[in-house]
């Protein structure tokens, strides 16, 4: 599942995901917040906040995911991951590598400074 956090600046679209993430996750939450933020703001910053319940990411979840990060790479402004899970965050330690914007990756005990980063 994946849902909106709140409380964070205009051009971030910060979710919290949890349980089994599907492509419809995607498709019906995280895809419109980050097309309405690219609409409205020109560039825009994601933090993914993975807590503890998170269980899987389902093949379509995975796909979508690609295709958001392809479609709208030179929309991105930075990216915040936070994860206790090692190796989301080392395949995050990798990838930001081959992207134009900064990337950070944190703890979940480390979310606070995750969105003051992602805010900045």
């Amino acid at each position: 599942m994946i849902e909106i956090m709140q409380g964070l600046p205009g051009n971030v679209v910060a979710v919290n995901v949890s349980g089994e993430v599907t492509g419809d996750d995607y498709k019906n939450v995280l895809i419109p917040a980050v097309e309405d933020k690219i609409k409205k703001y020109g560039k825009v910053r994601i933090l993914y906040h993975m807590d503890k319940e998170l269980e899987w990411f389902t093949l379509n979840a995975m796909l979508e995911d690609a295709k958001v990060g392809i479609l709208n790479i030179t929309d991105f402004e930075k990216i915040a991951v936070v994860s206790d899970v090692d190796w989301m965050n080392v395949a995050v330690e990798i990838f930001k590598f081959i992207v134009p914007f900064p990337v950070r990756t944190y703890k979940n005990e480390e979310l606070l400074e995750a969105e003051t980063w992602i805010s900045e």
